[in-house]
């Protein structure tokens, strides 16, 4: 974990999906006058140069903010991301990429708090640092610095996330991004979101992550879904078709827990539109799914009187199935070797059901729940073959077992068959 520098990929598309969706979260925590805390797992240095060493070695911001950047056609939600960035590129020029520490602290407001943290010695030195500076600019403008409003400590997120839960002002948004570089971290993260979800449910949660071919990640999202939060929404874009050994970061995701009932209708208007700029080939598309707790508590919640009928599919709405419960223009088909559903189970035939004796149990006739002893079957087989008994007719079986019921004759006629029940 500790040699993930996130310079080398500032900027690139996963960065586009997760700022985005990180300042439409603030725009909706921001609509109340409530104070609310910001945690941030995996801070990262904060602000980021697209002329450094690190950031033109891979020149990842190619496939996000550089397409981006001098498109003048964008839909309002996303022009609030971009009019961020440039708000810190006053020049024009495209040079400093902001990571979500300085989202956070451009998008809210003096009352609400940050909580940053970050495992990387030399990242937290510099989020630190860029912090103070930034502090330092609100002075010379006059402006009131937030002073511990923000604070900034390296070590674990995961851990430290659990002590702020629940925050004093009940509202809290929590964004959780690490890199992912060892296997161990889907779990931890998934192991983060349970307890904090026990200690406080009404939380949002906003979790990155990327969309890669080993098997932790392609189980991830459905694991979240199997989380005690009262709804979830993921949202996925790709921007190129896989290649063959599986290399790059093709397709990354949100997983949001608790999403505001805004978010889904703006990413319906804004992902067409950045699987259509950012889009390299044939297999750039989007998901878009929406849904309650797949297993567990949630399945039985009452609203009211009634049970809440869930919104989309939950079960369908798995990157696995290849389904969404909502489908868009411009998103992945079902694949063609996707399962079929399961055939109805076929109709019990309408006769008893019968076994095969065991033992010398005896057969047919016998009352239910009635075995004979082990050990003496030839003692049955010479009852089954002794003649009728009590003028029963010859054709029934073991009838010495089952007595025939007595029974007044109709209209002239014998009832027959004295082995059939009453």
């Amino acid at each position: 974990m500790l040699s993930y520098r996130h310079a080398f990929h500032a900027g690139n598309h996963a960065d586009v999906l997760k700022h985005f969706v990180q300042v439409q979260l603030h725009v909706y925590m921001n609509q109340k006058d409530a104070a609310y805390t910001y945690i941030d797992t995996h801070s990262g240095a904060g602000v980021y140069a697209l002329d450094s060493f690190q950031a033109t070695k891979t020149a990842e911001f190619d496939t996000g903010i550089g397409p981006l950047w001098n498109c003048t056609d964008v839909p309002a939600p996303l022009k609030e991301y971009l009019d961020l960035i440039k708000g810190m590129n006053p020049s024009g020029k495209m040079r400093y990429y902001p990571g979500s520490p300085y989202v956070a602290e451009q998008m809210s407001r003096e009352q609400d708090r940050l909580r940053l943290f970050e495992l990387h010695p030399a990242d937290c030195k510099i989020l630190a640092d860029n912090f103070r500076k930034l502090d330092a600019h609100k002075a010379e403008q006059g402006e009131r610095s937030r002073g511990r409003r923000v604070m900034i400590e390296h070590g674990d997120g995961f851990h430290s996330m659990k002590a702020l839960l629940p925050p004093p002002s009940r509202r809290a948004l929590v964004l959780i991004d690490p890199p992912y570089e060892i296997k161990d971290d889907y779990k931890r993260v998934r192991d983060a979101l349970d307890e904090a979800l026990a200690k406080f449910p009404s939380g949002i949660f906003a979790i990155w992550y990327p969309v890669l071919q080993r098997m932790e990640s392609r189980q991830f999202a459905d694991r979240l879904k199997r989380l005690p939060a009262k709804e979830w929404l993921n949202v996925t874009l790709t921007t190129n078709t896989p290649t063959p050994d599986g290399t790059g970061l093709h397709s990354s995701g949100m997983f949001i827990l608790n999403p505001p009932y805004t978010l889904e209708p703006i990413l319906r208007e804004v992902m067409p539109y950045l699987v259509r700029v950012l889009g390299k080939d044939a297999g750039a598309r989007f998901t878009i799914e929406k849904g309650t707790q797949v297993t567990g508590a949630a399945a039985g919640r009452i609203v009211g009187d009634t049970p809440r009928a869930p919104v989309g599919n939950a079960r369908r709405a798995s990157p696995l199935s290849g389904k969404g419960s909502l489908r868009l223009p411009g998103q992945s088909m079902p694949r063609a070797d996707e399962a079929q559903a399961a055939p109805a189970k076929p109709a019990r035939a309408g006769g008893p059901r019968t076994a095969a004796p065991r033992d010398g149990a005896p057969r047919d006739g016998a009352p239910r729940g009635t075995a004979a002893p082990r050990g003496n079957a030839s003692r049955t087989r010479a009852d089954a073959a002794t003649g009728p008994r009590d003028g029963a007719p010859r054709s029934t079986r073991n009838s010495a077992a089952r007595p025939a019921a007595p029974s007044a004759p109709r209209n002239g006629r014998t009832r027959q068959g004295g082995g059939g029940r009453g």
